[in-house]
């Protein structure tokens, strides 16, 4: 899984943006049991009820309680809010067991300083990109947390240079809690708290046909034939998506009715095009040519 901004990549949830791709693929973690509140307060349990809250939740269940489902080419946003002015950390747990940190980021919206009783969004509605769910069907998980005192999360997360989002060291729901637990150890327990929000993400209304891997110096065509309640616009956003896990970031882009073509190239020298033709309503047939 990976962010794509202009042909770079690190770990990371999907957004597309008009002038530029990130790939971030948004499936948590996958776990058919249940969907059990992850906090650092299951590694440190706060001798008292702490006077800071924080919430967080999705676009489609604004209780955070109930778990909504998200099919792949869905956008999503992210909300959360506090009851006093705190710093607010936000992270995704794959399922894979990697984890990327939403907030705070490198954008121009990426603060996480927030103010009580607003609400902050992800993306922001200023940010000129779009959060896509893309990636396995499972149990998807958010994990805010809160502090009036802002955190150092050195030992736990860095940013590369250049790229947007923070690597994330440690891998798991458990190993994060862990971390976190020690991030807040030198902070007083009434002074940080901890909320979880999860989704699942579906196949269902989409189907999409995955693009596979091509295979280095080789020439190749892949077409897949399928239907979709998505529009035109919505299938070409996956399948950039899909070219960008693979390296490809999109040169030029042609729509004419029924028919979108876009061409890709890689920063070794690979290239690719799209065709993405819909023969009828809800109807798709996919052409993707690649040489790396």
């Amino acid at each position: 899984m990976t962010i794509r901004v202009r042909g770079r990549s690190v770990p990371g949830v999907t957004m597309t943006s008009m002038n530029k791709l990130l790939l971030l693929p948004l499936a948590l973690l996958a776990s058919a049991a249940s969907a059990q509140k992850v906090s650092a307060q299951s590694i440190i349990v706060n001798p008292t009820e702490p006077d800071l809250q924080v919430k967080v939740w999705t676009d489609r269940d604004a209780t955070g309680e109930k778990t909504p489902g998200y099919a792949v080419g869905d956008h999503i946003r992210i909300y959360t809010s506090v009851n006093q002015d705190a710093y607010v950390y936000l992270f995704n747990v794959n399922p894979d067991g990697s984890i990327n940190q939403i907030l705070p980021n490198r954008f121009a919206n990426g603060a996480n300083f927030v103010k009580a009783n607003t609400v902050k969004q992800f993306p922001d509605a200023k940010d000129k990109f779009t959060f896509d769910i893309v990636g396995a069907n499972g149990l998807n998980k958010v994990l805010a947390l809160a502090s009036k005192t802002e955190l150092n999360l050195d030992q736990i997360s860095s940013f590369k240079s250049g790229e947007p989002f923070a690597t994330v060291t440690v891998r798991g729901e458990q190993k994060l809690a862990q971390a976190l637990s020690i991030v807040v150890k030198e902070v007083r327990q009434d002074a940080w708290v901890t909320d979880t929000a999860a989704y699942r993400t579906v196949q269902g209304r989409a189907g999409f046909t995955p693009l596979p891997q091509a295979r280095s110096g080789v020439r190749s065509t892949w077409k897949a034939t399928f239907s979709s309640d998505r529009n035109l616009k919505q299938v070409n956003e996956f399948y950039t998506g899909q070219l960008a896990q693979q390296g490809f970031e999109v040169s030029t882009t042609t729509t004419t009715r029924g028919r979108v073509v876009s061409r890709y190239e890689t920063q070794d020298g690979g290239a690719a095009t799209l065709t993405v033709v819909q023969s009828k309503p809800g109807a798709y047939v996919v052409t993707v040519v690649r040489e790396l």
